[in-house]
Order: structure tokens, then sequence, then C-alpha cells
């Protein structure tokens, strides 16, 4: 009875557009106060035990990093690199939004950080060369979906965290499906521009290619120098994280010197703003999935598993509730309330949990830019000055592609287990 009642509380408050940190820690508040016979001191307990990591503090510090960039200008020297290199192709503005999404997703890991560095400088390009603002808006929104996919990821560090699978695997698991991400939008971009006539940026010149690269080889080395520093055991996720921060210090204090110390203050601030939103929710999450630990979910999921003795199924199944999930939920509350019930039967039926993990936060991202709530629309929408409306018809195109790749990551694990089985 408890567990119908929580999620029916945690529905209610979300639905009538109580933020989701709020909606989570009150109705996990009423449940323990009124339906539960535990003293109410264990809420404040679970809230705490929730982000007691040493893994989270990567998550700041991840954070900590993309901001220094952006507000160093290195997110320009990025597309700057990719637009040189797609400028001769039909829709290259598209293309170029696409690449440049790869590459930032190795400084950030964040969809949203995606959303809100690049948006402005890739619609603002698109707008310039005639493209409708709907279209840049949607492309932008989709192909921020790459940033928690390809390494390094907050959401990968999240599960890896719980799951108790080491973060290294899950980065490299992480690569294969990106860039097929990307390949599958850039197909579908050259499809759209050619059908709308849509223009090419500039001839393809090799020297502007070099030029470029030479700009932005040092941002462009971010993610090989984290996830490198893990896999050959050079520091930890949470180390590789501070060895980020201080990379993008050097960066704009000293390489391109577009950092002023004025700065600083600004940056830590946005960003305390923004850790503290995103481990206010794990906390409320982690008290709204004991909760449902003691009312026993994960003994019923149990036993509805045992009907279902197939992997392939199993997947399929979880991917089905997880997409539901992640349209009106922030993938990082997800993550926290469902791994621990899924973990345990993934490994009964002998799923690899680095391929788990990987399709957990590859469906969780497309749920991201899916209508009607997924929160990288409100984001683009808020760059772009689009509606909602607008914004969640233009990018219908786009999801069919992002389940495309979703459904090849869930059938052939070797997208997601070769590049780990080479290094671990």
């Amino acid at each position: 009875m408890n567990l119908i009642i929580v999620i029916i509380l945690f529905v209610i408050l979300t639905v009538i557009g109580m933020p989701l940190a709020f909606s989570l820690g009150i109705s996990s508040f009423l449940t323990i106060a009124f339906m539960m016979n535990v003293p109410l001191g264990v809420l404040v307990e679970r809230m705490i035990i929730g982000v007691d990591s040493f893994l989270l503090i990567a998550v700041p510090l991840f954070i900590l990093a993309a901001n220094i960039m952006n507000k160093a200008g290195i997110t320009t020297k990025i597309f700057s690199f990719a637009r040189s290199i797609v400028g001769s192709l039909p829709g290259s503005l598209g293309h170029a939004n696409i690449l440049a999404s790869v590459v930032f997703a190795g400084i950030s890991g964040s969809a949203v950080a995606d959303n809100a560095a690049l948006g402005r400088i890739e619609i603002k390009a698109m707008d310039d060369q005639g493209y409708p603002r709907k279209y840049s808006a949607a492309i932008t929104c989709a192909s921020a979906t790459i940033g928690p996919i390809f390494p390094p990821s907050i959401p990968m560090v999240i599960y890896g965290g719980i799951a108790g699978v080491s973060v290294g695997k899950l980065f490299l698991g992480g690569v294969i499906p990106g860039l097929l991400i990307a390949l599958t939008l850039m197909i579908l971009n050259h499809n759209i521009s050619v059908k709308n006539n849509y223009p090419r940026d500039e001839s393809f010149s090799l020297g502007n290619v070099v030029r470029e690269f030479r700009a932005s080889f040092l941002p462009i080395m971010t993610p090989a120098l984290i996830v490198g520093g893990i896999v050959f055991g050079i520091f930890t996720p949470t180390e590789a994280a501070a060895f980020a921060v201080f990379y993008a210090f050097i960066l704009g204090l000293f390489i391109y010197r577009e950092l002023k110390w004025s700065m600083i203050p600004g940056i830590f601030l946005e960003t305390i703003c923004t850790s503290t939103i995103v481990l206010f929710i794990i906390s409320a999450a982690s008290v709204l999935q004991w909760i449902l630990t003691v009312e026993q979910l994960g003994v019923k999921l149990a036993n509805m598993a045992t009907s279902v003795d197939s992997p392939l199924i199993f997947l399929i199944i979880i991917n089905l509730i997880l997409f539901l999930f992640g349209m009106v939920m922030e993938t990082t509350a997800v993550l926290i309330i469902m791994t621990p019930f899924f973990v345990p039967i993934a490994q009964s039926l002998g799923i690899d949990l680095v391929h788990l993990g990987v399709a957990m936060v590859l469906n969780l991202m497309i749920g991201l830019s899916t209508p009607p709530f997924g929160l990288g629309l409100f984001t683009v929408s808020e760059v772009s000055e689009l509606s909602i409306e607008d914004l969640a018809i233009a990018i219908l195109p786009f999801i069919p592609v992002l389940i495309i790749s979703l459904v090849l990551v869930i059938l052939f694990p070797a997208l997601t287990l070769w590049l780990p089985s080479l290094f671990f």
C-alpha cells in the first residue's frame, strides 16, 4: 500500500509542476511521516547516505571544468574546428553541430551543459546561414544526447558508483555508441538538408582544417587524457575530474588567455548552483529508492523476472520502462531509483553490467530530448527562444533515429563491450 501511495504522491507533485527534487523529497517525507512505522530521522539519514560517496565528488568537478572551458571561449574553437571539417557538405552546419557535441561531450559529460554551452553558438551560426530556427534548435537538442554517452559521463559515474562497475569500463563502453549516434544523426541531417536545399558552409580546405585543429587541439585532447588516465591507472575517476578542472584552468588562463581572474568567482557560483541541484536530486531520490526497497519493490520485480528467461526480453522491458521515466524525470534520479533493482536481475540473467549501464544511460538521454517533459527541451527552448510546443514538434524526426541507435546497442553488446575488453 505504501508503495502505491508514494508513487501516486510523486506523480501528482510532478504533474502540477513542482521541481523534481521537491517532488521526490515531499512524497518521501509524507510517506515516512504518516504511513511508515520508522523514525522521521531516517529521512535525513538516507539523504546523507545518498550523497556520502567519494565518487560523487567527480560530479561538481566535471561541471566546473565544463563551465571554465565555456567561459574561456573554448567551445567556440571546438565548433570552428568541426565546421572546417564538414563545411563542403550539404547541411554542413548541422554536421558541425553534431561533431562539436562529440568533442564537447569529452569535456562536460553532460547533455544539459552541451545545450547551454554550444547551443547559442550553433543556433546563431545556423540562423546566419538561413536555416529554420526550429531545425537548428532540434538538431542541437538531439546531438546533445551524445554528451553523457561519450566519455567522460556524469550519469555513468553515478551508475558505476551504484552498480559497483568500473567507471573506466563504462567510459570506454560509451565510445562506440556515442560515435554511432553521431553517425546516424549525420545521415538524417544529410537527407533533410538535401531535401530542403540547406546551404553548404564553405569549400573544404586542408589548410583551414589544420589551422583550426591546431587552435582546438588541447581541448580536443581532454577526453583522451581523462579516459587514458583512468584506464592506465594514473588516477581514479574523481581524480580525473580534478585533473579536468586543473587542465581547463591552464588552458583558459595561460594558453588561450581568454579566462580572466575576475570571471572565476562567477564560474564557481554557477557551478555551485548547478551542482547543488544535481546533488539535491540524488539525495532526495535516495530516500525514495530506500522506501521502494523497504516496500520490497525489488522482490516484486525479481518475481516478475523469473517469468522472463531471455536477457533480450528483459532488456526490452526495462528499456520501455526507462524510456517512459526518462520523458518525465531527470536522468540522475532515475538511475538512483532504478539501478539497484535492475542490476541483481541483470546479473542473474548473465547480462554484462557495462552493457546494461550504457544502454540505460543512452535510453535516458533519448528521454531527455523526448516531448513533452524532456529536460533538454526546456534548456534548448530557453537558448533558442522557441516555445516548447514548437521545439517538441521539430525534434520528432530525430527521436526514431536515436531509438535505432539504442536498439543496435541492445542487440549487439559488442558495440559496448569490445573496447573495454581491449584494456581490462
